[in-house]
């Protein structure tokens, strides 16, 4: 049963209501991964309720799944346009999750979703550096200077991006496909990146986060991880 956000706080035994609202209007709690405003109504049931980066006490066990996202659905819990988002690929007996980062409306490979907000903050902070690698089909070829310059570091209108590793893969058919791996976590980095020097990207693919990867894991279908894995991510 849904009741307003300050309630379901303070019924786990945080706060009172009037703290509750002060941490929501400071921006300690999101719901899902995003940030409620103070009209916010929750089930404790359904729905990720984290304070400070914490669940609340007797909130859901937690699960961390790994998902080969397709192309064609967008990286959030809901969207305004009514188009298909990464949780309606989900199991419905699985609890409330939200995406660990994000992968545009185009992107498709190995995203992470979780419950687990001490997870989700340790993976998204930059301090950690994790290594995201991509597989990046590129239209035309791909010359030894351009690739220097991926590596190098590309001037986006956010800044300089740091160091990558770049590897060509191949060529085919008029295109070429370049392996790229960074440890930032910018909006479209990959894309923007090879757009800076001038290369045209058909298709984008994570194929691995950290030490995890797809795998034969088909598209559209996700697996949980294991203890073990989830130690690993939190010693990245």
């Amino acid at each position: 049963m849904a009741e307003r956000l300050q309630k379901v706080i303070a019924a786990a035994g945080l706060c009172s209501r009037r703290t509750a609202e002060e941490w929501i209007r400071a921006g300690r709690v999101t719901v899902n991964g995003e940030m409620p405003n103070l009209g916010c109504r929750v089930d404790p049931a359904v729905d990720v309720v984290l304070v400070d980066g914490r669940p609340l006490p007797g909130a859901a066990e937690k699960v961390t799944l790994l998902l080969n996202k397709p192309t064609g659905c967008v990286t959030t819990v809901s969207d305004p346009q009514g188009r298909r988002t990464v949780l309606d690929l989900l199991p419905p007996h699985l609890p409330r999750l939200f995406p660990v980062g994000r992968l545009d409306y185009n992107t498709e490979g190995l995203l992470l979703l979780t419950n687990d907000g001490e997870l989700a903050q340790h993976l998204a902070h930059p301090r950690h550096k994790v290594e995201k690698t991509y597989l990046v089909r590129i239209r035309g070829a791909v010359t030894a200077e351009i690739r220097r310059k991926l590596e190098r570091g590309v001037a986006l209108a956010d800044g300089i991006t740091a160091p990558a590793v770049v590897r060509v893969r191949g060529s085919s058919g008029g295109h070429a496909w370049l392996e790229i791996t960074i440890r930032e976590g910018r909006n479209r980095q990959v894309r923007r990146m090879c757009e800076a020097v001038g290369l045209s990207v058909s298709r984008l693919k994570r194929i691995r986060l950290g030490f995890l990867d797809l795998g034969d894991l088909p598209t559209g279908k996700m697996r949980i991880l294991n203890a073990g894995e989830i130690d690993r991510l939190k010693s990245l």
